[in-house]
Parts: C-alpha cells; structure tokens; sequence
C-alpha cells in the first residue's frame, strides 16, 4: 500500500477496476457488465487461467465470434433489467423520503420563511441564520 500521497496515480487502475466491476444498489449490476455485456476479466485470471479463459481459449475463431455476438445481443435485455431496477429503486427512495416530508397547504396572504441550505450561494458560514424572509404568498399553484 502507498504510504504517501504523491503517488496516488499508480493506485488508481486498479481503484477504478473495483469501482467498474463493484454491483450498483440502483441498477443491480456492475457498470461493466452494462456497458461490454460480460463480466470483467481480471488480471489474476491472465496469468491463472480459469475455467472461463480455457473455453474461451479452445474455440475456434467463429465459435468465439458467435458466442460474442450472442453476449452483445444480450447487453440491451440486461441494459433494459438494469433500468426497471433503477426505476424501483428510485420509488423505494421517494416513498422513503416521502414518509418523513409533511405536507404543507399554503393560502394567499400567509408568511412564509425560506430555509437556506448550506450548498447555496446565501449561505455565509456556519454562524449565519439559515432561514431568509418572511415572505408573503401571492399565488398557491397545484
């Protein structure tokens, strides 16, 4: 392991490799398979081969472009397995931030106060207030 900072850059192929082949909780699939369609050959497997690497070793040219091919037609099933996953993980979080948020009826006239968050460009520090206004409701819109 690196002890020192300066040498970051020689940690990062094989950084990037875990977080390439590292299964997403949002789609339930590594990055990887998503975008080649199979799974990652790693370099241990190169110089070990494993069962994968041997067949695919001993098959002959058109064999191996077949069995290709047949991957490559597989990707947009997975791609498509991948989104419905998304999409229920994204209903998963909103109907968990749902949960805690309150509804809230606004009426004409009424006075509000504006929360100011930190990332934002009001924010001024730690010691400043973190609601602007009070402001005055003009319109309600559904």
């Amino acid at each position: 392991m690196v002890d020192n900072y300066k040498q970051w850059h020689e940690n990062l192929p094989l950084s990037l490799l875990g977080y390439r082949t590292t299964v997403r909780t949002s789609t339930g699939e590594t990055p990887y398979i998503l975008v080649y369609g199979t799974k990652v050959v790693i370099p241990v497997e190169v110089k070990i081969p494993s069962l994968r690497i041997i067949q695919e070793v001993e098959l002959s040219d058109v064999e191996w472009v077949r069995s290709r091919y047949e991957q490559l037609a597989l990707i947009d099933g997975k791609r498509m397995n991948a989104l419905c996953h998304a999409q229920l993980y994204q209903n998963i979080m909103a109907r968990a931030f749902n949960k805690r948020a309150r509804p809230r009826q606004f009426t004409p006239g009424q006075l509000v106060l504006k929360r100011i968050f930190p990332h934002q460009d009001e924010s001024k520090g730690i010691f400043s207030p973190s609601w602007q206004g009070p402001y005055m409701v003009h319109r309600v819109l559904t």
